[in-house]
Formats: C-alpha cells, sequence, structure tokens
C-alpha cells in the first residue's frame, strides 16, 4: 500500500505543479472546479444521497454557486473574499461538531441536510481561496504552491512520523480515538515540522522576506492544523455511514474527496492569513 501510495503522489504531483504555474487564473480556477465538484460527488455518498438524479441536482447547484460567483467577481474579488472568510469560519465551527461526533450520524432527513450544507461551506470556501491566492500577486501561483505544499509535506510527514514514532513519545495517545484510530500526536507532530519546513523554502520562493517568516511560520502551522481539523471531518462522515474511503479512484489513496479533505480547510486559512499579515 505505501509503494503503491508513493507512485501514485509522484505521478500526480507534478501535474498539479505544472498546472498551478502554468495555467493562469482562470483556467487554473475552472479546472479545480471540476475536481472539487468530484470530491462533492463523493461527499454527497458519505451523506447518503444515494440517488443519482438528486445527486446530480444538487452538484449542478453548486456549479450554478461558482458560475454566479465568478459573474459578480468580474470586476472585485471581495465575494470571493466575503466567501472565503465564511469557510474559515465553517471550519472553525467544525471543531465543534468533532466534538460532539454523534452530531447528525443518524439517517434520517434533518442529518442529510447538516452534511450537504457542510459540503457546500467545505467546497466553496476553498474553491474561491485557491483563486483569491493565485490570482493576488504576480506570483500568486507561487503562493498557492506554496500553500499546498504545506498540506501535502503535513501529510506525507504525518504518515512517515506515525508509522515510526507513533505510540512511543507520548504513552500510546491517540489524536482523535473515536474518530480516527489511526491518528497518533507523534504524526500531528511529524505533519507540522514537515508542513512548516516545506512552506518556508516554498514561501522564500515566492518572496517571503526574513521579516515576514515569524507570521508565516504562524499561519503555516495553523494552516496545517485545520488540514488535519478537514482530515478529521472527512473522517466523521465516513465513520457515520461505516466506509473505508470516499471512493477508489486513486490507487492507494482512495477518492478525489480522500485527497482534498485536508485542503479544504486548509486553503481558507492560509488565504485568511495572507491577507491579515500581508506576506
Amino acid at each position: 500500500m505505501t509503494r503503491t501510495r508513493v507512485i501514485t503522489a509522484l505521478v500526480m504531483a507534478p501535474v498539479a505543479i505544472a498546472a498551478i504555474l502554468l495555467l493562469p487564473t482562470p483556467w487554473l480556477v475552472a479546472l479545480v472546479a471540476l475536481l472539487f465538484l468530484m470530491g462533492m460527488w463523493e461527499w454527497f455518498k458519505l451523506a447518503e444521497i444515494d440517488d443519482t438524479l438528486s445527486r446530480t441536482i444538487l452538484l449542478l447547484a453548486n456549479l450554478l454557486l461558482m458560475v454566479l460567483l465568478v459573474w459578480a467577481s468580474a470586476r472585485s474579488l471581495v465575494l470571493f473574499q466575503i466567501v472565503t472568510l465564511v469557510g474559515a469560519c465553517w471550519w472553525l465551527l467544525a471543531l465543534l461538531w468533532l466534538r460532539f461526533f454523534n452530531f447528525a450520524s443518524d439517517h434520517q432527513t434533518y442529518a442529510r441536510v447538516f452534511k450537504l450544507a457542510a459540503g457546500t461551506l467545505a467546497i466553496l470556501p476553498a474553491w474561491c481561496a485557491l483563486g483569491l491566492i493565485h490570482a493576488g500577486q504576480d506570483n500568486g501561483h507561487r503562493w498557492l504552491l506554496a500553500a499546498l505544499t504545506i498540506v501535502w509535506a503535513a501529510d506525507s510527514g504525518a504518515y512517515f512520523a506515525g508509522r515510526h514514532f507513533g505510540g512511543k513519545l507520548f504513552g500510546g495517545r491517540k489524536l482523535a480515538p473515536r474518530i480516527s484510530p489511526n491518528k497518533t500526536i507523534e504524526g500531528l507532530l511529524g505533519g507540522i515540522v514537515a508542513g512548516v519546513a516545506s512552506g518556508l523554502l516554498f514561501g522564500w520562493i515566492a518572496g517571503l522576506s526574513l521579516a515576514q517568516a515569524p507570521a508565516f511560520i504562524l499561519v503555516a502551522v495553523a494552516t496545517v492544523l485545520f488540514s488535519v481539523v478537514g482530515d478529521l471531518f472527512e473522517s466523521l462522515l465516513k465513520r457515520h455511514v461505516g466506509v473505508k474511503d470516499s471512493g477508489n479512484l486513486i490507487p492507494g489513496h482512495g477518492g478525489i474527496l480522500d485527497r482534498l479533505d485536508g485542503v479544504l480547510a486548509a486553503l481558507p486559512i492560509f488565504a485568511l492569513g495572507k491577507e491579515l499579515f500581508g506576506f
């Protein structure tokens, strides 16, 4: 499984990096919209929307929201900024949901409504944040790569730190045993170290100055922590419906949503931090 996971990542990473660095913002935003909507299709599965027609209508409704946001933002990205802020607030609220993990765990209609709303609040703000970062400056494409590298490195760092040190430094204490039993505190710390280190490297490439480094480190740590929140939230949804992966499209990684969960929560946080600290 580890070998397949690594090989798949080595194939996907150059494609993603090339798209980020070479595509103009409108094309990248359109491509990512397609990818995120594929993830949303899987989210509908976790929300127990089994009817294909219902899924299609819901997907088209979210696509329409994306189109309206683009149309309304032809002259200004204020709406993108507002939606990004809403997304950051949503992920703070998601912490409460993780605390009371049995909330909406049954199979009734109201539970599905909450989970569908959570899907829109996860997908749209992340998409808006990605567009904001990429379009923000002449080197916005490098800043977006820095943001995503933080998440990717943190995910890999947590995986390998958890495998090698999990349970050895903190007496076997788990990060969230009732939601994701395999996640360890050692893995979290390894993810933070890897995410911040790679973020500093790519931030420097994007133009980060030494004076901006402390603020950037703070934002990078927050980005890693919220990527974990996104990961845990998807794990919560999967536990509610009793599935291991959101799909099986990506060998060794599961579904599209399994690769996007951390990114969805991290991008609004990074974009907000970047706006606040001005790096």
